[in-house]
């Protein structure tokens, strides 16, 4: 686990196992899509589909990978007096051709998002071929405005097996892309119970 201070609040960038991917990758392959796992409704998301992932395979599969990631990232921050870390939900996204999520913030005090597949050529553009920055597929962070030695915006290019986690109220958005294939991402959202 890496935290960055791109601005204000820091962000946390690590890597999930395999391991991790393929048994959550495996989960929703073989789940039936229908209104019972649907959580788009409950989304900001210009997404059709979004899955709830179950408490009792979260705890069963990922939590411990997932709670060992948030750990480090407080402990970088120094945060201390963690008397409890509840993840409070996760989902999957599957994204394709000119899905996007809107500019959200989330629940909770942490947020996260990792990456399960991430389509070949995700982030060209044919229209812009000589801009600095890429925003097909990607994701950005939004926090203040720009101003002297200041930037308002980081952009990050997502890969797969990047786990990305963050203060749940910094406003983010996940851009469009034009390029075949899935991008399929888990988000999650935490509270933390602080001790004496």
């Amino acid at each position: 686990m890496k935290n960055v201070k791109p601005f204000g609040p820091s962000i946390g960038k690590s890597k999930i196992s395999l391991k991790f991917i393929n048994i959550l990758n495996k989960e929703i392959d073989t789940k039936i899509f229908s209104k019972n796992n649907d959580y788009s409704h409950k989304l900001a998301s210009q997404i059709k589909k979004e899955i709830k992932v179950t408490k009792s395979f979260l705890n069963k599969y990922l939590k411990k990978e997932l709670l060992k990631n948030i750990k480090k990232f407080l402990k970088n921050e120094n945060i201390k007096n963690i008397k409890e870390i509840k993840i409070l939900n996760l989902w999957v996204v599957c994204q394709f051709r000119g899905e996007y999520n809107p500019i959200h913030y989330h629940e909770g005090d942490l947020s996260g998002v990792g990456y399960l597949k991430v389509p070949k050529n995700m982030t060209k553009n044919k229209l812009l071929k000589n801009k600095k920055i890429q925003t097909n597929g990607t994701l950005d962070f939004i926090n203040g405005q720009k101003a002297f030695l200041s930037k308002s915006i980081y952009n990050l290019i997502p890969k797969k097996r990047d786990l990305i986690i963050f203060p749940n109220y910094l406003m983010h958005t996940a851009y469009p892309f034009n390029a075949e294939g899935e991008r399929r991402s888990f988000s999650f959202n935490v509270k933390l119970i602080f001790g004496n």
